[in-house]
């Protein structure tokens, strides 16, 4: 009996555990997918996209300060809680912010089309490479350092249909999909959330300029 009862354990408690995992995963993905709806909020009033991004930011980090210092802010702390990796706890979580300044840095530094290329290539390309690896992610060489193959050429199928939805070149969207790839199978951990807009962005800009 005790046997089986260990057993029992021994089974559902990692289930569990996945099951949380996947949870938060999902979540931290969703809030990602959200910085998508900035090119078209852009395409509105730019000045005040910008400005929301940026209060975004400021106001997050804010709040996360207060949480690491014992003060629970109603949603937002349980929300960060829901969302933190294993590596984040009791730590500060840098997602929101560099995502947040990700997007923002795209629509200072680059025109319309370039902006929004590379703000999809962050919200969909990096986050469904994540989702694919965790789910579906079978080969992982050394070489990418943890991640996956499956994970990689989701993120190139995701940004080459999203950049060539907006911008009408498959020469483009090849290059963004290939540029978004490799970034994102960079360990920067949160700082791809930085590094795939800017270059995405930096290399459409100078293709379009071409």
């Amino acid at each position: 009996m005790d046997r089986a009862i260990n057993n029992f354990f021994v089974q559902v408690i990692p289930m569990e555990r996945d099951v949380a995992e996947l949870r938060s995963e999902l979540l931290r993905k969703t809030i990602h997918f959200l910085i998508a709806l900035a090119p078209s909020m852009a395409a509105i009033n730019k000045t005040a996209t910008i400005a929301v991004l940026m209060i975004g930011t400021l106001g997050y980090t804010l709040m996360e300060y207060l949480r690491l210092s014992g003060v629970k802010v109603p949603v937002i702390s349980s929300i960060t809680r829901m969302a933190s990796r294993p590596r984040d706890f009791d730590h500060f979580v840098m997602g929101p912010v560099t995502l947040g300044l990700g997007a923002l840095l795209a629509l200072l530094l680059y025109p319309s089309v370039a902006a929004a290329i590379a703000i999809y290539a962050l919200a969909f390309g990096d986050g469904i490479a994540s989702l694919a690896g965790k789910f579906f992610g079978k080969w992982r060489p050394a070489f990418l350092s943890g991640k996956s193959v499956e994970g990689s050429l989701a993120c190139f199928a995701v940004v080459l249909i999203g950049a060539y939805a907006v911008s009408g070149s498959m020469s483009i969207a090849f290059i963004a999909a290939f540029t978004a790839m490799v970034v994102e199978a960079l360990p920067l951990e949160d700082y791809d959330n930085l590094a795939i807009p800017v270059t995405v962005g930096l290399v459409v800009q100078c293709s379009l300029a071409a």
